[in-house]
Formats: C-alpha cells, structure tokens, sequence
C-alpha cells in the first residue's frame, strides 16, 4: 500500500494533513462518472453553462479569504499574493461568461454547398496535472475554458497543493456543477499513466517541469491522446541601453522575485547592454536587498519560503555549480531549510546552470552584453522558448524585431504575465498549445466541418 500524501506549511514545518490516495476501485468509478456526466454535460445549452460561471465566481468571492489562507498554508507565498491569485480566477471567470458564446458559436464557411460550417464540440473527459506554485490559477484557467466547452475534466494536483485541489472540486459542487462534472484524485505515477491509457480519457493537459511534459507527453502519444503541455522556462529580461531604469526597475525585480521567484514565466537571464549595465546592476541591488521576509500571513511580507526544502536545495545546488564555473554572487545565497534569500549573479555566461537551466526561486543570473545584437543573440541561446521581455524607449524599433524572438511571448516594457485575453504557452522545450482566450477554449474540442450540399 503506498504512503500517504502529507501536505506542510512550509514556513514552519508543520504537518497540515494526511491523505490516502485514490485507489483503484474510486479512479475506475471517478472515470466512468466523469463519461456518464458527460454524455448529459455536453447537451446542457452554453447559456445555462455560463450561468454557472457566474455562481462560481460568487463563491470565490465571497471565500477568497479562506481560499487564499489555503494557498499560503500549503505552498507557502504571502497571503497577499495568494489574495491576488483568487482574485485574478475571478477576473478569468468573468472573462468566459462573457465571452464563451461567441468563441464556440459555429464558424460558417462560404463553400459551393448549400451550408458549411465548422462545429466545435466537447472531446469527453480531459485529465489535468497541475503544479503547486499557482495551485488555483493553475487549475482554474484549465477548468474554466474546458468544462465550459462541454468536457469534463479530472485533476491530479501536485501532492503538497492537496488540500486546493480538493477545495476546487468543492468549489465547482458548490456552484451547481453536475457531480463527477469536475474531480481531483490523488494519484501515483502509475496510476496517471493507467488514466491516461484509459478510453474514457480524450487528452491532457499538464502544466508542470520539462522532465514532467516528456514523460506524459510519450504515454499520451503511445495511446494517441492530445496534449497541451505548458512546461518551464528561461525567459530572458533584455535592458537596451535607453531603458528608463528609474521608472521599471521595480517591475524587473517583481519579474523575478514574485512567488518567490516559483514561476515559469518568471524573468531568469537578465540580459544588460554593457552601456547601462553599471547603472543596472546598482538600482537592481538596492531594490534585492531591500525586499522584506517574514511570515507569509504578515501583510508586510514580500517573500516568503519557497514551497518545500527540496526545491530550495535544488536552487542551491544551481547557484554553487554556477559560482564553482565563474559567477558571483553580488548579494544573497543564504539557504535556511526552505528560505532562500534573495540573489543576484554576475558573470554569468552560457554553460552554467543560471544561464542554461531553469532556475526555480528568487536568484536573477545577470549576463552583459555588448550590444543590442548580442542581447538578442543571448536572449535566444536557450532550450526554452516560453517568453522574452524587452526594455527600451525606442518602442518602434523594438516592434520591428518580434521576428527575433522566437517564444511564445514577447512583452515591451513589461514583465512577462498571463492575461486571460491573450494566449498563453511557449515553444521548443517550454512545450505546446495554448491556454485562455479563444485558443484556450478551442484546444479540447473537435473542430468538426459540417458539409450540408
């Protein structure tokens, strides 16, 4: 029998819960609920599904204290930031209610027939597997879209998110969401791999390691299922010589400090023209050092620990290899079980892990570069093509050289953020597809032709 899933609060150590997984017996029954549901789900009108958005973003509302407490006690940011996470799945429910009849109304086509159209239907059940480090975004910028477009949908959260996971499943009953309609089982990796071979389930969707979108990307393909797969990124922040440091250096730390620096559109490689670098470097310094820790409930706090020990071992790990191959630590690399301070690395250059590797937590590897060309040249040496972001006031040049970045995202004199209005995924080893928007909404059904001659 396997263990338990233990869930802590990371700034103490404390043990919050224990959980038995799911076993057999309770997945085979979840999945031929979730079909059962489906076949009913998928022919309740669009109006009536959005009517349920509008309840579900009430609760959320009304509990986003609790929710946000939640957040904080499992995985550990400030309660701040957990407040603004609830609030920004409110923002992207609101967004589908208004906008889901028209991204799923037919699409009529002008052919020699009487009638063309293309018609998007439901796929069936989807599995998600989703991270810890936005464990209700994550899970709900999923949801909304793919239960909206007729599916049903079961989630296996990160083990130490539990306790959120289980919270969403609620969360959707509450709303009036068909039992089965959405589930969360808690799963070993033998058991996804036996979900995912199931027929009940038609794709996957896994935001999650690069390591993580391989391993589920080779047994969906062995059993010929769709997947969208938003994995890790190396983002680049390049600082041309004519940025306005005094008016966005806040929002360069923000792109690298926030949520503890546990985010995979997170600015990692901060690329600086030689000409400004000097400038950079000091104005950097004097906001990293001044960012305050503490207890994630303070509302003074802007950091807190990373999510578990583990974690920041790894980033430790990262930052020594780094230092052993010629970097410098300008300020931080101090580790205390699952703090990790706040650090800057200089002399950073390609072949070290700060450059090369995704860097999960609070430490901006800085890289000079001689010139425009050359930040641009460094900015894409990567294997991760998840987002760039690019600071200058020379907008229009700027504008003529999207073709030179080849992630998914490129953001000017901002940090690199999901939107629900605007795609959201990466390319090369960042992974595939897209979430929210129209694309989101459209990545789990069959775009179906429809011939009436």
């Amino acid at each position: 029998m396997s263990d338990p899933i233990t869930t802590s609060y990371p700034f103490t150590g404390e043990v919050l819960q224990k959980y038995a997984l799911s076993t057999d017996e309770i997945i085979d029954t979840s999945l031929q609920k979730a079909q059962d549901v489906f076949m009913s789900w998928k022919k309740t009108s669009l109006s009536d599904r959005t009517d349920l958005l509008q309840k579900l973003a009430e609760i959320l509302d009304h509990n986003k204290e609790e929710y946000a407490n939640l957040i904080t006690q499992e995985m550990g940011k400030p309660y701040k930031e957990s407040l603004s996470e609830i609030e920004k799945c409110i923002w992207l429910i609101d967004f589908y209610e208004k906008n889901a009849e028209d991204f799923l109304a037919d699409e009529l086509i002008e052919t020699e027939a009487s009638e063309s159209f293309i018609s998007y239907d439901p796929l069936g059940c989807i599995l998600a597997i989703m991270p810890w480090n936005y464990p209700f975004w994550q899970v709900i910028r999923f949801a909304i879209p793919t239960l909206t477009a007729g599916n049903t949908a079961i989630l296996k959260h990160a083990n130490n998110v539990t306790g959120c996971g289980l919270a969403i499943q609620n969360l959707f009953e509450a709303a009036g969401y068909p039992i089965g309609c959405f589930q969360t089982l808690l799963l070993s990796h033998d058991q996804i791999e036996t979900i995912i071979a199931n027929d009940i389930v038609k794709a996957v969707s896994l935001t999650g390691s690069e390591k993580a979108g391989r391993a589920i990307a080779e047994i969906a393909g062995k059993n010929l299922k769709k997947t969208v797969l938003e994995l890790g990124g190396n983002n680049a922040c390049i600082v041309l010589q004519d940025a306005n440091l005094d008016v966005y250096i806040e929002t360069m730390v923000k792109a690298r400090m926030q949520n503890a620096g546990q985010s995979c559109i997170a600015a990692k490689r901060f690329i600086i023209v030689e000409e400004i670098y000097d400038e950079f470097l000091e104005k950097f310094k004097e906001q990293v050092s001044h960012i305050k820790f503490g207890a994630p409930l303070d509302p003074k706090t802007e950091i807190g620990t990373m999510a578990r020990v583990d974690l920041a071992e790894e980033v430790q790990r990262q930052v020594n290899d780094s230092v052993q191959k010629g970097a410098k630590v300008l300020v931080g690399n101090k580790r205390d079980k699952a703090f990790f301070e706040p650090t800057i690395l200089v002399d950073v250059t390609p072949g070290m892990p700060a450059f090369d590797e995704e860097v999960f937590g609070p430490v901006a590897a800085v890289i000079k570069a001689k010139d425009r060309d050359d930040a641009f040249r460094l900015a894409s040496d990567s294997s991760f093509g998840l987002g760039t972001m690019l600071f200058t006031e020379d907008v229009d040049t700027a504008r003529a050289q999207i073709d030179r970045i080849e992630d998914g995202a490129f953001f000017i004199n901002e940090m690199v953020k999901s939107d629900p209005r605007l795609p959201f995924g990466g390319t090369k080893a960042s992974g595939y597809g897209r979430e929210l928007s129209r694309e989101g909404i459209l990545e789990f059904v069959n775009k179906k032709t429809v011939y009436i001659k």
